[in-house]
Protein backbone atom coordinates (compact mmCIF):
# COMPACT_ATOMS: atom_id res chain seq x y z
CA UNK A 1 0.00 0.00 0.00
CA UNK A 2 2.76 2.13 0.87
CA UNK A 3 4.53 1.78 -2.64
CA UNK A 4 1.26 2.44 -4.20
CA UNK A 5 0.96 5.41 -2.54
CA UNK A 6 4.32 6.72 -3.24
CA UNK A 7 3.35 5.67 -6.82
CA UNK A 8 0.68 8.78 -6.48
CA UNK A 9 2.87 10.61 -6.20
CA UNK A 10 4.85 10.45 -8.86
CA UNK A 11 4.50 13.31 -11.67
CA UNK A 12 4.03 10.82 -14.59
CA UNK A 13 1.28 9.17 -12.23
CA UNK A 14 -0.66 12.61 -11.45
CA UNK A 15 -0.76 13.15 -15.30
CA UNK A 16 -1.96 9.86 -16.22
CA UNK A 17 -4.71 10.35 -13.50
CA UNK A 18 -5.78 13.44 -14.96
CA UNK A 19 -5.61 12.43 -18.58
CA UNK A 20 -7.55 9.50 -17.97
CA UNK A 21 -10.61 11.85 -15.99
CA UNK A 22 -10.57 13.91 -18.93
CA UNK A 23 -10.79 11.46 -21.38
CA UNK A 24 -13.88 9.57 -19.06
CA UNK A 25 -15.62 12.72 -18.63
CA UNK A 26 -15.51 13.90 -22.65
CA UNK A 27 -16.25 10.33 -24.46
CA UNK A 28 -18.85 9.56 -21.87
CA UNK A 29 -20.60 13.24 -22.80
CA UNK A 30 -19.66 12.24 -26.67
CA UNK A 31 -21.09 8.92 -26.68
CA UNK A 32 -24.34 9.71 -25.26
CA UNK A 33 -25.28 11.47 -28.66
CA UNK A 34 -23.39 8.44 -30.52
CA UNK A 35 -25.31 6.08 -29.23
CA UNK A 36 -28.70 7.24 -29.52
CA UNK A 37 -27.93 7.91 -33.26
CA UNK A 38 -27.00 4.12 -33.52
CA UNK A 39 -23.82 6.29 -34.54
CA UNK A 40 -21.28 3.33 -32.56
CA UNK A 41 -20.09 1.81 -35.69
CA UNK A 42 -18.81 5.12 -36.88
CA UNK A 43 -17.42 6.05 -34.09
CA UNK A 44 -14.80 2.83 -34.27
CA UNK A 45 -14.33 3.98 -37.65
CA UNK A 46 -13.23 7.30 -37.26
CA UNK A 47 -11.09 5.83 -34.07
CA UNK A 48 -9.13 3.32 -36.88
CA UNK A 49 -9.07 5.81 -40.04
CA UNK A 50 -7.10 8.45 -37.84
CA UNK A 51 -3.76 6.82 -38.77
CA UNK A 52 -3.05 7.62 -42.19
CA UNK A 53 -3.14 11.25 -40.60
CA UNK A 54 -0.70 10.27 -38.07
CA UNK A 55 1.43 9.34 -40.49
CA UNK A 56 0.99 12.60 -42.77
CA UNK A 57 2.18 14.42 -40.35
CA UNK A 58 4.83 13.04 -38.86
CA UNK A 59 6.28 12.25 -42.45
CA UNK A 60 5.41 16.44 -43.25
CA UNK A 61 6.50 17.76 -39.44
CA UNK A 62 8.13 15.06 -37.35
CA UNK A 63 6.88 14.04 -33.93
CA UNK A 64 4.80 16.72 -32.96
CA UNK A 65 2.01 16.66 -30.52
CA UNK A 66 0.13 19.30 -32.39
CA UNK A 67 0.64 17.76 -36.16
CA UNK A 68 -0.69 14.53 -35.07
CA UNK A 69 -3.86 16.29 -33.25
CA UNK A 70 -4.60 18.10 -36.83
CA UNK A 71 -3.63 14.92 -39.18
CA UNK A 72 -5.96 12.70 -37.17
CA UNK A 73 -8.19 15.18 -37.20
CA UNK A 74 -8.72 15.84 -40.89
CA UNK A 75 -8.28 12.45 -41.58
CA UNK A 76 -11.47 11.45 -39.78
CA UNK A 77 -13.70 14.35 -41.31
CA UNK A 78 -12.20 12.92 -44.30
CA UNK A 79 -13.35 9.36 -43.42
CA UNK A 80 -16.75 10.98 -42.11
CA UNK A 81 -17.23 12.77 -45.13
CA UNK A 82 -16.64 9.47 -47.26
CA UNK A 83 -18.84 7.75 -45.52
CA UNK A 84 -21.77 9.82 -46.03
CA UNK A 85 -21.35 10.42 -49.75
CA UNK A 86 -21.42 6.74 -49.61
CA UNK A 87 -24.39 6.05 -48.33
CA UNK A 88 -26.61 8.71 -49.93
CA UNK A 89 -24.87 8.24 -53.40
CA UNK A 90 -24.00 4.67 -53.83
CA UNK A 91 -26.30 2.13 -53.39
CA UNK A 92 -24.47 -0.01 -50.58
CA UNK A 93 -25.89 -0.44 -47.29
CA UNK A 94 -24.96 1.96 -44.67
CA UNK A 95 -22.83 -0.69 -42.60
CA UNK A 96 -21.20 -1.39 -45.12
CA UNK A 97 -19.71 1.83 -45.84
CA UNK A 98 -18.94 2.33 -42.91
CA UNK A 99 -16.72 -0.62 -43.38
CA UNK A 100 -15.41 -0.33 -46.39
CA UNK A 101 -13.61 3.19 -45.73
CA UNK A 102 -12.66 2.65 -42.03
CA UNK A 103 -10.86 -0.18 -43.69
CA UNK A 104 -9.04 1.00 -46.19
CA UNK A 105 -7.95 3.95 -43.65
CA UNK A 106 -7.05 1.90 -41.23
CA UNK A 107 -4.75 -0.20 -43.26
CA UNK A 108 -3.80 2.76 -45.55
CA UNK A 109 -2.33 3.72 -41.64
CA UNK A 110 -1.04 0.43 -40.60
CA UNK A 111 0.99 0.36 -43.78
CA UNK A 112 2.13 4.20 -43.38
CA UNK A 113 3.85 3.06 -39.78
CA UNK A 114 5.11 -0.21 -40.89
CA UNK A 115 7.19 1.73 -43.77
CA UNK A 116 8.40 4.92 -41.43
CA UNK A 117 9.22 2.26 -38.19
CA UNK A 118 11.55 0.40 -40.36
CA UNK A 119 14.38 3.82 -40.68
CA UNK A 120 16.42 4.11 -38.48
CA UNK A 121 16.16 6.67 -35.07
CA UNK A 122 12.02 6.51 -36.02
CA UNK A 123 10.21 5.85 -33.05
CA UNK A 124 6.91 5.84 -33.89
CA UNK A 125 5.42 2.64 -32.70
CA UNK A 126 1.75 1.13 -33.90
CA UNK A 127 1.13 -0.61 -30.47
CA UNK A 128 0.67 2.56 -28.22
CA UNK A 129 -1.52 3.93 -30.92
CA UNK A 130 -3.55 1.10 -30.87
CA UNK A 131 -3.33 0.55 -26.95
CA UNK A 132 -2.32 3.54 -25.48
CA UNK A 133 -0.04 5.04 -23.79
CA UNK A 134 -1.13 6.45 -20.57
CA UNK A 135 1.90 6.41 -18.31
CA UNK A 136 3.94 8.15 -21.16
CA UNK A 137 1.52 11.35 -21.27
CA UNK A 138 3.93 14.64 -21.57
CA UNK A 139 2.30 18.01 -20.70
CA UNK A 140 1.07 18.69 -23.91
CA UNK A 141 -0.12 16.05 -24.09
CA UNK A 142 -2.14 16.41 -21.34
CA UNK A 143 -2.62 20.57 -22.34
CA UNK A 144 -4.13 19.10 -25.31
CA UNK A 145 -6.48 16.66 -24.13
CA UNK A 146 -8.03 19.16 -21.80
CA UNK A 147 -8.59 21.76 -24.19
CA UNK A 148 -10.28 19.06 -26.19
CA UNK A 149 -12.44 18.78 -23.05
CA UNK A 150 -13.40 21.50 -22.64
CA UNK A 151 -14.00 22.51 -26.17
CA UNK A 152 -16.32 19.37 -26.24
CA UNK A 153 -18.56 20.52 -23.17
CA UNK A 154 -18.93 24.00 -24.11
CA UNK A 155 -20.43 22.40 -27.69
CA UNK A 156 -22.80 20.59 -25.81
CA UNK A 157 -23.99 23.03 -23.41
CA UNK A 158 -24.10 25.90 -26.66
CA UNK A 159 -25.73 23.49 -29.12
CA UNK A 160 -27.28 21.15 -26.60
CA UNK A 161 -31.21 22.31 -27.82
CA UNK A 162 -30.08 21.33 -31.50
CA UNK A 163 -27.98 18.33 -30.92
CA UNK A 164 -31.13 16.39 -29.03
CA UNK A 165 -33.71 17.83 -31.53
CA UNK A 166 -31.75 16.25 -34.26
CA UNK A 167 -30.83 13.29 -32.20
CA UNK A 168 -34.56 12.13 -31.64
CA UNK A 169 -36.86 13.84 -34.42
CA UNK A 170 -34.06 14.98 -37.26
CA UNK A 171 -37.48 15.73 -39.39
CA UNK A 172 -38.94 17.46 -37.08
CA UNK A 173 -35.35 19.30 -36.68
CA UNK A 174 -35.68 20.54 -40.27
CA UNK A 175 -39.02 21.47 -40.25
CA UNK A 176 -37.74 24.11 -37.50
CA UNK A 177 -34.60 25.19 -39.67
CA UNK A 178 -32.22 23.08 -37.74
CA UNK A 179 -29.56 22.32 -40.45
CA UNK A 180 -29.02 18.44 -39.78
CA UNK A 181 -26.44 17.31 -41.81
CA UNK A 182 -24.19 20.27 -40.64
CA UNK A 183 -25.10 19.01 -37.24
CA UNK A 184 -24.18 15.70 -38.01
CA UNK A 185 -20.75 16.57 -39.47
CA UNK A 186 -20.23 19.14 -36.32
CA UNK A 187 -20.84 15.53 -34.78
CA UNK A 188 -17.88 13.84 -36.41
CA UNK A 189 -15.63 16.95 -35.95
CA UNK A 190 -15.85 16.38 -31.97
CA UNK A 191 -15.98 12.92 -32.26
CA UNK A 192 -12.47 13.04 -34.05
CA UNK A 193 -11.25 15.66 -31.73
CA UNK A 194 -12.50 13.09 -28.78
CA UNK A 195 -10.79 10.05 -30.38
CA UNK A 196 -7.29 12.10 -31.04
CA UNK A 197 -7.83 13.54 -27.77
CA UNK A 198 -7.92 9.60 -26.52
CA UNK A 199 -4.93 8.33 -28.20
CA UNK A 200 -2.37 8.41 -25.58
CA UNK A 201 -5.02 7.33 -22.49
CA UNK A 202 -6.59 3.81 -24.34
CA UNK A 203 -5.56 4.11 -27.80
CA UNK A 204 -7.81 4.04 -31.42
CA UNK A 205 -9.06 0.60 -30.57
CA UNK A 206 -10.09 1.30 -26.79
CA UNK A 207 -11.62 4.46 -27.21
CA UNK A 208 -14.61 2.93 -28.55
CA UNK A 209 -15.19 1.20 -25.17
CA UNK A 210 -14.83 4.85 -24.02
CA UNK A 211 -17.65 6.58 -26.31
CA UNK A 212 -19.78 3.65 -26.37
CA UNK A 213 -19.69 1.74 -22.50
CA UNK A 214 -20.35 4.67 -20.24
CA UNK A 215 -23.24 6.28 -22.73
CA UNK A 216 -25.02 2.92 -22.58
CA UNK A 217 -25.10 2.31 -18.71
CA UNK A 218 -26.44 5.62 -18.10
CA UNK A 219 -29.21 4.78 -20.72
CA UNK A 220 -29.82 2.02 -18.12
CA UNK A 221 -30.42 4.20 -15.44
CA UNK A 222 -32.06 6.95 -16.60
CA UNK A 223 -34.50 7.89 -19.65
CA UNK A 224 -33.63 12.18 -19.09
CA UNK A 225 -31.31 13.41 -21.65
CA UNK A 226 -29.98 15.77 -18.81
CA UNK A 227 -29.36 13.04 -16.38
CA UNK A 228 -27.78 10.66 -18.80
CA UNK A 229 -25.51 12.82 -19.87
CA UNK A 230 -24.24 13.75 -16.68
CA UNK A 231 -24.46 9.76 -15.52
CA UNK A 232 -21.99 9.01 -18.91
CA UNK A 233 -19.60 11.67 -17.98
CA UNK A 234 -19.35 10.20 -14.48
CA UNK A 235 -19.33 6.73 -15.59
CA UNK A 236 -16.48 7.64 -17.87
CA UNK A 237 -14.61 9.24 -15.23
CA UNK A 238 -15.17 6.74 -12.83
CA UNK A 239 -14.07 3.99 -15.08
CA UNK A 240 -11.27 5.68 -16.35
CA UNK A 241 -9.60 6.18 -12.69
CA UNK A 242 -10.47 2.98 -11.09
CA UNK A 243 -9.12 1.28 -14.43
CA UNK A 244 -5.98 3.12 -14.15
CA UNK A 245 -5.15 2.42 -10.11
CA UNK A 246 -5.99 -1.50 -11.22
CA UNK A 247 -3.31 -1.48 -13.76
CA UNK A 248 -0.57 0.54 -11.24
CA UNK A 249 -1.90 -2.35 -9.01
CA UNK A 250 -2.25 -5.73 -10.96
CA UNK A 251 0.77 -4.21 -12.91
CA UNK A 252 -0.63 -4.37 -15.94
CA UNK A 253 -1.86 -2.39 -19.57
CA UNK A 254 -3.63 0.85 -18.60
CA UNK A 255 -5.85 1.18 -21.74
CA UNK A 256 -7.36 -2.61 -21.36
CA UNK A 257 -7.50 -2.10 -17.64
CA UNK A 258 -9.78 1.17 -18.25
CA UNK A 259 -11.93 -0.40 -21.15
CA UNK A 260 -12.68 -3.65 -19.20
CA UNK A 261 -13.35 -1.69 -15.92
CA UNK A 262 -16.27 0.28 -18.20
CA UNK A 263 -17.72 -3.18 -19.12
CA UNK A 264 -17.75 -4.06 -15.27
CA UNK A 265 -19.96 -1.28 -14.26
CA UNK A 266 -22.31 -1.87 -17.56
CA UNK A 267 -22.48 -5.29 -16.40
CA UNK A 268 -23.44 -4.66 -12.53
CA UNK A 269 -25.69 -2.09 -14.19
CA UNK A 270 -27.18 -4.66 -16.57
CA UNK A 271 -27.83 -7.14 -13.28
CA UNK A 272 -28.63 -4.21 -10.19
CA UNK A 273 -30.70 -1.08 -12.20
CA UNK A 274 -34.05 0.18 -10.30
CA UNK A 275 -35.68 -0.37 -13.25
CA UNK A 276 -34.21 -2.00 -16.60
CA UNK A 277 -31.46 -4.29 -14.84
CA UNK A 278 -32.28 -7.75 -15.03
CA UNK A 279 -32.65 -8.46 -11.36
CA UNK A 280 -35.38 -5.64 -11.01
CA UNK A 281 -37.19 -7.49 -14.08
CA UNK A 282 -37.60 -10.45 -12.56
CA UNK A 283 -38.69 -9.35 -9.47
CA UNK A 284 -41.79 -7.46 -11.36
CA UNK A 285 -42.62 -10.59 -12.99
CA UNK A 286 -42.58 -12.50 -10.36
CA UNK A 287 -44.72 -10.19 -8.46
CA UNK A 288 -46.55 -10.01 -11.99
CA UNK A 289 -46.93 -13.74 -11.87
CA UNK A 290 -48.62 -13.63 -7.88
CA UNK A 291 -50.89 -10.68 -8.51
CA UNK A 292 -52.09 -12.53 -11.94
CA UNK A 293 -52.72 -16.06 -9.63
CA UNK A 294 -54.36 -13.84 -6.79
CA UNK A 295 -56.62 -12.60 -9.44
CA UNK A 296 -57.62 -16.09 -10.85
CA UNK A 297 -58.06 -16.89 -7.54
CA UNK A 298 -60.19 -13.89 -6.92
CA UNK A 299 -62.41 -14.28 -9.96
CA UNK A 300 -62.90 -18.55 -9.77
CA UNK A 301 -64.21 -18.20 -6.43
CA UNK A 302 -66.81 -14.85 -7.92
CA UNK A 303 -67.93 -17.21 -9.96
CA UNK A 304 -68.10 -19.99 -7.69
CA UNK A 305 -70.06 -17.87 -5.63
CA UNK A 306 -72.63 -16.78 -8.55
CA UNK A 307 -72.95 -20.43 -9.81
CA UNK A 308 -73.64 -21.75 -5.93
CA UNK A 309 -70.53 -24.13 -6.21
CA UNK A 310 -68.51 -24.88 -2.75
CA UNK A 311 -64.97 -23.72 -2.80
CA UNK A 312 -62.49 -27.23 -2.49
CA UNK A 313 -59.55 -28.81 -4.21
CA UNK A 314 -60.87 -29.33 -7.49
CA UNK A 315 -61.15 -25.17 -7.85
CA UNK A 316 -57.44 -24.69 -7.19
CA UNK A 317 -56.82 -27.84 -9.87
CA UNK A 318 -58.64 -26.43 -12.05
CA UNK A 319 -56.91 -22.74 -12.20
CA UNK A 320 -53.22 -24.68 -12.32
CA UNK A 321 -51.97 -22.97 -9.05
CA UNK A 322 -49.43 -24.30 -6.65
CA UNK A 323 -50.52 -24.89 -3.24
CA UNK A 324 -47.92 -22.50 -1.95
CA UNK A 325 -49.07 -19.69 -4.44
CA UNK A 326 -52.62 -20.59 -4.06
CA UNK A 327 -52.44 -20.43 -0.13
CA UNK A 328 -49.98 -16.88 -0.57
CA UNK A 329 -52.96 -15.84 -2.66
CA UNK A 330 -55.54 -16.79 -0.27
CA UNK A 331 -53.46 -14.24 2.31
CA UNK A 332 -52.93 -11.68 0.11
CA UNK A 333 -56.66 -11.76 -0.63
CA UNK A 334 -57.32 -11.18 3.07
CA UNK A 335 -54.68 -8.57 3.36
CA UNK A 336 -56.72 -6.39 0.55
CA UNK A 337 -59.66 -7.22 2.83
CA UNK A 338 -61.25 -8.98 -0.40
CA UNK A 339 -61.52 -12.04 1.36
CA UNK A 340 -63.42 -12.72 4.67
CA UNK A 341 -60.95 -13.70 7.19
CA UNK A 342 -62.60 -16.74 8.19
CA UNK A 343 -63.57 -17.97 5.64
CA UNK A 344 -63.14 -18.21 1.54
CA UNK A 345 -66.07 -15.94 1.17
CA UNK A 346 -65.65 -12.45 -0.72
CA UNK A 347 -66.38 -8.98 1.05
CA UNK A 348 -68.36 -6.65 -0.33
CA UNK A 349 -64.64 -4.90 -1.57
CA UNK A 350 -63.57 -8.44 -3.12
CA UNK A 351 -66.93 -8.71 -5.23
CA UNK A 352 -66.46 -5.10 -6.63
CA UNK A 353 -62.69 -6.18 -7.80
CA UNK A 354 -63.61 -9.91 -8.97
CA UNK A 355 -66.63 -7.92 -11.47
CA UNK A 356 -64.26 -5.47 -12.21
CA UNK A 357 -62.05 -8.70 -13.34
CA UNK A 358 -64.82 -10.69 -15.16
CA UNK A 359 -65.91 -7.06 -16.98
CA UNK A 360 -61.77 -6.73 -18.24
CA UNK A 361 -62.52 -10.06 -19.64
CA UNK A 362 -66.06 -10.15 -21.41
CA UNK A 363 -65.28 -6.69 -22.88
CA UNK A 364 -61.82 -7.73 -24.39
CA UNK A 365 -63.82 -10.83 -25.70
CA UNK A 366 -65.73 -8.86 -27.39
CA UNK A 367 -63.39 -6.26 -28.90
CA UNK A 368 -61.55 -9.32 -30.22
CA UNK A 369 -64.85 -10.71 -31.98
CA UNK A 370 -66.08 -7.55 -33.16
CA UNK A 371 -63.45 -5.12 -33.46
CA UNK A 372 -60.42 -8.03 -35.15
CA UNK A 373 -63.14 -10.92 -36.35
CA UNK A 374 -61.56 -13.72 -33.80
CA UNK A 375 -63.48 -16.80 -33.63
CA UNK A 376 -65.62 -17.05 -29.87
CA UNK A 377 -63.15 -20.59 -29.45
CA UNK A 378 -59.67 -18.15 -30.28
CA UNK A 379 -60.64 -15.14 -27.78
CA UNK A 380 -60.94 -16.72 -24.27
CA UNK A 381 -57.21 -17.42 -24.07
CA UNK A 382 -56.43 -14.22 -25.16
CA UNK A 383 -58.39 -12.41 -22.78
CA UNK A 384 -57.65 -14.69 -19.98
CA UNK A 385 -53.76 -12.75 -20.40
CA UNK A 386 -55.20 -9.42 -20.60
CA UNK A 387 -57.85 -8.78 -18.31
CA UNK A 388 -55.00 -8.45 -15.56
CA UNK A 389 -53.14 -5.73 -17.55
CA UNK A 390 -56.05 -3.51 -18.65
CA UNK A 391 -56.77 -0.28 -16.53
CA UNK A 392 -60.17 1.15 -16.63
CA UNK A 393 -59.52 3.89 -18.88
CA UNK A 394 -58.60 1.43 -21.48
CA UNK A 395 -61.62 -0.62 -20.69
CA UNK A 396 -64.18 2.51 -20.77
CA UNK A 397 -62.60 3.54 -23.91
CA UNK A 398 -63.12 -0.09 -25.17
CA UNK A 399 -66.28 -0.06 -23.27
CA UNK A 400 -67.09 3.23 -25.30
CA UNK A 401 -66.40 1.86 -28.35
CA UNK A 402 -68.37 -1.03 -28.62
CA UNK A 403 -71.38 0.76 -28.03
CA UNK A 404 -71.72 -0.40 -24.54
CA UNK A 405 -72.65 -3.84 -25.27
CA UNK A 406 -74.69 -6.06 -22.33
CA UNK A 407 -73.75 -9.40 -23.43
CA UNK A 408 -69.91 -11.21 -24.61
CA UNK A 409 -69.78 -13.28 -27.34
CA UNK A 410 -71.07 -16.28 -25.43
CA UNK A 411 -73.73 -14.55 -23.88
CA UNK A 412 -72.70 -14.03 -20.69
CA UNK A 413 -73.78 -10.36 -19.09
CA UNK A 414 -71.11 -7.98 -19.05
CA UNK A 415 -70.95 -6.29 -15.46
CA UNK A 416 -71.11 -2.46 -15.82
CA UNK A 417 -68.79 -0.26 -14.57
CA UNK A 418 -68.22 -0.16 -10.96
CA UNK A 419 -67.77 3.43 -8.49
CA UNK A 420 -70.42 5.40 -10.11
CA UNK A 421 -70.81 9.04 -8.84
CA UNK A 422 -72.97 10.31 -6.25
CA UNK A 423 -75.62 12.54 -8.52
CA UNK A 424 -74.49 11.32 -12.29
CA UNK A 425 -75.09 13.61 -15.26
CA UNK A 426 -78.03 11.19 -16.64
CA UNK A 427 -80.10 11.43 -14.01
CA UNK A 428 -81.29 14.64 -14.63
CA UNK A 429 -84.18 15.38 -16.39
CA UNK A 430 -84.97 17.10 -19.87
CA UNK A 431 -85.03 20.75 -19.27
CA UNK A 432 -83.57 20.84 -16.08
CA UNK A 433 -79.88 21.98 -15.10
CA UNK A 434 -76.77 21.38 -13.12
CA UNK A 435 -73.28 22.00 -12.27
CA UNK A 436 -70.06 19.87 -13.74
CA UNK A 437 -68.56 19.02 -10.64
CA UNK A 438 -64.67 19.10 -10.61
CA UNK A 439 -64.48 15.92 -9.05
CA UNK A 440 -64.99 13.18 -11.56
CA UNK A 441 -64.30 9.06 -11.16
CA UNK A 442 -61.35 8.31 -13.27
CA UNK A 443 -58.88 9.29 -15.80
CA UNK A 444 -61.38 8.38 -19.10
CA UNK A 445 -64.12 10.36 -17.71
CA UNK A 446 -62.00 13.54 -17.31
CA UNK A 447 -60.53 12.80 -20.65
CA UNK A 448 -63.84 12.58 -22.35
CA UNK A 449 -64.80 15.74 -20.80
CA UNK A 450 -61.82 17.26 -22.26
CA UNK A 451 -62.31 16.09 -25.59
CA UNK A 452 -65.69 17.78 -25.94
CA UNK A 453 -64.27 21.13 -24.09
CA UNK A 454 -66.63 21.01 -21.30
CA UNK A 455 -65.09 22.32 -18.26
CA UNK A 456 -65.66 21.80 -14.56
CA UNK A 457 -67.71 24.28 -12.71
CA UNK A 458 -70.22 25.78 -15.91
CA UNK A 459 -73.67 24.97 -16.54
CA UNK A 460 -75.29 22.04 -17.90
CA UNK A 461 -78.83 21.97 -19.78
CA UNK A 462 -80.54 18.26 -20.92
CA UNK A 463 -82.56 19.33 -23.90
CA UNK A 464 -83.16 15.83 -24.99
CA UNK A 465 -82.84 11.77 -24.37
CA UNK A 466 -83.43 8.67 -25.05
CA UNK A 467 -82.51 4.74 -25.06
CA UNK A 468 -78.77 5.44 -25.65
CA UNK A 469 -78.14 8.99 -25.83
CA UNK A 470 -77.72 12.40 -23.81
CA UNK A 471 -78.13 15.91 -25.79
CA UNK A 472 -76.88 18.83 -23.63
CA UNK A 473 -76.88 22.58 -24.56
CA UNK A 474 -73.37 23.95 -23.25
CA UNK A 475 -72.68 27.45 -23.87
CA UNK A 476 -74.94 27.90 -26.77
CA UNK A 477 -74.16 24.53 -28.75
CA UNK A 478 -75.44 21.19 -28.87
CA UNK A 479 -73.27 18.13 -27.13
CA UNK A 480 -74.35 14.55 -27.69
CA UNK A 481 -73.27 11.95 -25.16
CA UNK A 482 -73.55 8.37 -24.63
CA UNK A 483 -75.92 6.99 -21.83
CA UNK A 484 -73.58 5.32 -19.91
CA UNK A 485 -70.72 7.94 -20.41
CA UNK A 486 -73.43 10.08 -18.20
CA UNK A 487 -74.14 7.53 -15.76
CA UNK A 488 -69.87 8.30 -14.91
CA UNK A 489 -69.92 11.85 -14.89
CA UNK A 490 -70.33 13.69 -11.31
CA UNK A 491 -72.52 16.77 -11.24
CA UNK A 492 -74.57 18.48 -9.34
CA UNK A 493 -77.99 19.72 -9.80
CA UNK A 494 -78.56 23.39 -9.75
CA UNK A 495 -80.10 24.66 -6.34
CA UNK A 496 -78.86 22.04 -4.47
CA UNK A 497 -76.32 22.57 -2.15
CA UNK A 498 -73.32 20.14 -1.85
CA UNK A 499 -70.99 20.04 1.76
CA UNK A 500 -67.26 19.66 0.94
CA UNK A 501 -65.89 16.45 1.55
Amino acid sequence: MIDFLNILQETWAVRALLASSLVGIMCGILGCFIVLRNMSLVGDALAHAILPGVVVAFLLVGYSTLAFFTGSVLAGLLTAVGITWIQHRVNTKNDAAIGIVFTAMFSLGVIGISYISRNQGVHLDLKDFLFGNVLGVADTDLLLTGLVTLYVILSVVVFYRYLFVSTFQPVVAETMGIPVRLIHYFLMLLLSFAVVASLQTVGVILVVAMLITPAATALLLSDKMEKVIVISAGMGLLSAVVGLLLAIILNTTPGPAIAVTATSFYLMVVLFAPKKGLFAKAVRRRQLKLRIDREDILKALYRSAQKGHAVNAELRDKLDISLLNWQRGIKQLRRHKWLQTDSLKLTNQGVEAARRLVRAHRLWETYLATEVGLDKEQIHLDAERHEHLLPEAILSAVDEKLGYPQLDPHGSPIPRSIGKPAFPLSKIKVGETAILSADQDGAYVSARLWEEKIMAGTQLRVTNRNDSLLELDYEGRTVSLALQLADQINVVPQGTFVAEA
